[in-house]
């Protein structure tokens, strides 16, 4: 009798954590994140809540994982450097205008900045995991600007980086203005005015 090959466990996990995630965005975008529960997902993912609660402690642990899901790779390209500062931030900060007006990335990343407030140690995982990486592939860009000479020496890369994120981020958190490919090229003009080496 031809032996028959053993199921896969790790195949079968990763299929079992893969819809975890999906039925956990889909679900926070449909109903929110007040009424989001691990029997929910559990139920749109057709699994068990216990295999959710043998891998995440709450809908919080589970929400960030799936929102993070890939992150990494995105980050360890960093962003464009075509030796044109100025464009290449437009084009990325573009980018991220468009994602961020997505209903489906926001309800996520709403959720979890709004559950973060009330959550210190979910607020540190928030900011760890994404938060944190997204800032420094601006810092190695306008460091690498700064080696160029397109920026001023004494400037603080990293002050600079929050001085051209804090803008975008309070407009979009608090709904301030609108999010708009305009905005950002603006946003950028303004503070590489303030970067750029004095004569």
């Amino acid at each position: 009798m031809a032996n028959k090959s053993a199921p896969d466990a790790s195949r079968r996990s990763e299929r079992s954590r893969r819809a975890i995630f999906d039925a956990a965005l889909t679900l926070v975008g449909e109903v929110g994140y007040e009424k989001l529960t691990i029997e929910g997902i559990a139920s749109r993912a057709g699994v068990g809540k216990q295999t959710i609660y043998r891998w995440w402690p709450s809908k919080a642990a589970v929400l960030l994982d799936a929102f993070t899901a890939g992150v990494d790779e995105d980050y360890e390209k960093g962003l464009p450097n075509t030796g044109d500062l100025a464009a290449d931030l437009k084009f990325v900060l573009r980018a991220t205008v468009d994602e961020f007006n997505d209903p489906a990335f926001q309800a996520p990343y709403r959720a979890l900045a709004a559950a973060g407030a009330g959550d210190e140690e979910l607020s540190r995982s928030f900011v760890g995991r994404l938060l944190e990486p997204g800032t420094l592939v601006y810092v190695e860009r306008l460091r690498a600007a700064q080696e160029a000479g397109q920026v001023a020496d004494d400037i603080d890369v990293r002050l600079a980086t929050e001085m051209l994120l804090s803008p975008f981020s309070q407009r979009w958190l608090m709904r301030t203005g609108e999010l708009t490919h305009e905005f950002v090229d603006t946003l950028v003009d303004q503070v590489l005015r303030g970067l750029r080496p004095r004569d």
